[in-house]
C-alpha cells in the first residue's frame, strides 16, 4: 500500500474539504494515512477513549472516516439513523465544555489524541496531521466548539 502524499501543514489554502472514505476503503485507511508513524494501531482506540473520557452519553458506535483536501484525516462518530445528532463533550483538563455535531465532536477528540500521539512518541509526522486537521478546524462552521475543548 502507498503512503498518502501529505500537504505541508499550515499551508495557506482558502478552501479545506472533508471526503468521506467509502466502506471498501476504511480497512486501509490507517495504515495508508499513519502507516509511518510509531503505535500508530493505537490511534483508533485512543480516539474512541478520548470521546468516551469527555462525552458523557457517548456510547461507542460506527465513525465514519474523512480525508481532507490538504492531506489532513480524521474520523467522527456517526449520528444515529434519520438524527442530526449533538454531542455534548466536557474536558475536565481545562473546564469547557460545548454542544457541537458529529463532525465537530470527532475533530475534537481527533486534535486531543493526535496532539498527545505526537508529544508520546516526538514524531513530526504526527504533529503534521495534527497542524493539518486544526487548520481545517479552524475554517469549520463550529470551530468556536471545537477550540473550547481542545484548548
Amino acid at each position: 500500500m502507498t503512503q498518502h502524499t501529505l500537504t505541508p501543514a499550515n499551508e495557506p489554502q482558502l478552501i479545506i474539504t472533508a471526503t468521506p472514505v467509502p466502506d471498501e476503503q476504511r480497512i486501509g485507511f490507517w495504515p495508508q494515512h499513519f502507516g509511518t508513524i510509531p503505535q500508530w494501531i493505537t490511534l483508533e482506540p485512543r480516539i474512541f477513549a478520548w470521546m468516551d473520557r469527555f462525552c458523557e452519553d457517548y456510547g461507542g458506535g460506527i465513525w465514519s472516516f474523512y480525508t481532507l483536501s490538504n492531506g489532513g484525516s480524521f474520523m467522527a462518530p456517526e449520528a444515529s439513523s434519520g438524527s442530526e445528532e449533538k454531542w455534548i463533550l466536557f474536558n475536565n483538563m481545562n473546564g469547557n465544555d460545548a454542544e457541537m455535531g458529529t463532525e465537530a465532536a470527532g475533530n475534537a477528540v481527533c486534535l486531543i489524541g493526535y496532539s498527545h500521539h505526537a508529544c508520546r512518541t516526538e514524531c513530526d509526522t504526527m504533529t503534521e496531521h495534527y497542524y493539518r486537521l486544526r487548520d481545517y478546524a479552524l475554517r469549520h462552521p463550529e470551530c468556536h466548539a471545537i477550540m473550547r475543548i481542545i484548548d
